[in-house]
């Protein structure tokens, strides 16, 4: 009998083939997403040092109340304004996105374009 795998495992395997092409550095760090069913989380990453920089997620109680759901496309948009707003205060302008194994549409695809039109390049 074949056996399918999960989603999540299908997900795991592509993030690990994106992380093995690229790390986040001091000069231009990564920008990690991550979507669960309810929330969405974000955070700029330095890899040579192994620290987060920055970080955004719909959990935050000052995100929470600007947001009518936590789980759509506005609040992506919404996280990627934040992220790139409080990274650019760090004095970083430049990031290497890492969608997490994720398909680039719909909330990811939101998150990175709003990321980009608040300033960050990548």
């Amino acid at each position: 009998m074949v056996k399918k795998e999960s989603r999540q495992e299908v997900r795991v395997k592509k993030h690990m083939k994106i992380r093995n092409r690229f790390n986040g550095t001091t000069e231009r760090p990564r920008l990690a997403v991550f979507r669960s069913n309810n929330h969405m989380y974000a955070q700029i990453i330095d890899d040579t040092v192994g620290k987060t920089l920055v970080a955004a997620s719909t959990l935050e109680k000052d995100v929470k109340a600007e947001l009518e759901k936590t789980n759509n496309v506005d609040a992506a948009a919404y996280l990627g304004t934040l992220i790139a707003k409080r990274a650019i205060e760090k004095g970083i302008n430049t990031v290497v996105f890492d969608r997490g194994g994720f398909i680039y549409q719909g909330k990811i695809a939101a998150l990175a374009e709003a990321a980009r039109t608040a300033g960050l390049e990548f």
